[in-house]
């Protein structure tokens, strides 16, 4: 199965950013690019830098958005991961990823679980954490893990998904550094970033896609400077091998091949599902294990 992810700059408006993203899309569709992944809130620029009542307003669009997508997947009949935000109810709102089918169709949702709470990354004041759970959604393609960008540093959410049966795990994600950060505290991020996620593959004998936002994006509060987001999407498979990479800087469409026979093949040489201790993990449904 030929995957691509889409790594991409906000252009200043969500009609801008978006004909890129089509475009980008299309692109990849003529490469015969079956599973299209973007990365996380792919239709505006990161608003949650600050915490300001005006970026609900983002929100009101949720259900046209959805039937611009879809007919978007099935124009190009590729299954298609999306990042949106979700208004459910006034007052309450969720980061949503929305998978479409290659004919168009809802083949199923994820609400972000895991909310962060960071300078420059307020996202609590926006998200409602997830009530979906950690459940595979099943498409044409495969069954797939879809999380989001802080649930990449849990290895509960990808162990669960691959518990449940995904084929594949995918991270649409927004990340970045501080321009006053020093190269060498810029270096260990990303390298943990790009770390942790290879090892939720190799935990789980499964392929995965992170796709993260590029560019830099000012903090329009003026509280603080900005992020400028790092790029460095990746695939890797099921060893934790990368097989495409992009840069920090740059837009990408990030192709690789995955192939599912792949997990099969590395699990059972390294079969850490057999192995696990079930009767003894009770410590890891409590919040620290003190006594």
């Amino acid at each position: 199965m030929k995957t691509a992810l889409i790594q991409q700059y906000y252009r200043g408006s969500k009609k801008a950013t978006i004909e890129a993203t089509v475009s980008m899309i299309e692109e990849a569709a003529g490469e015969k690019a079956e599973l299209v992944v973007l990365q996380e809130l792919h239709q505006s620029e990161y608003f949650c830098q600050s915490e300001d009542t005006a970026f609900f307003d983002y929100a009101e669009s949720f259900e046209d958005d959805l039937i611009f997508w879809r007919d978007i997947a099935k124009a190009n009949e590729v299954v298609l991961v999306t990042s949106l935000f979700e208004k459910r109810a006034p007052g309450l709102y969720h980061n949503t990823a929305v998978v479409f089918d290659k004919d168009g169709s809802v083949a199923g949702r994820y609400r972000k679980m895991h909310i962060p709470d960071d300078p420059g990354f307020y996202e609590k004041f926006y998200f409602t954490p997830g009530d979906l759970g950690f459940e595979p959604i099943d498409t044409s393609v495969g069954r797939l893990g879809v999380l989001i960008c802080w649930d990449q540093w849990y290895p509960e959410a990808a162990r669960i998904m691959a518990l449940k049966g995904a084929e594949l795990l995918i991270y649409p994600t927004a990340i970045g550094w501080f321009d006053a950060d020093s190269d060498t505290e810029k270096s260990r991020q990303v390298e943990s970033w790009i770390t942790i996620q290879r090892a939720h593959a190799v935990a789980n004998g499964l392929p995965l896609l992170s796709c993260n936002r590029v560019g830099f994006e000012a903090d329009q509060s003026g509280v603080m400077d900005g992020i400028r987001f790092w790029g460095h999407s990746f695939i890797c498979g099921a060893q934790g091998e990368i097989l495409a990479q992009a840069e920090s800087e740059n837009e990408a469409i990030l192709y690789a091949d995955i192939d599912h026979n792949r997990t099969k093949e590395v699990r059972d040489i390294w079969p850490f599902l057999r192995d696990r201790r079930i009767d003894a993990y009770d410590c890891l449904l409590k919040r620290y294990c003190d006594t």
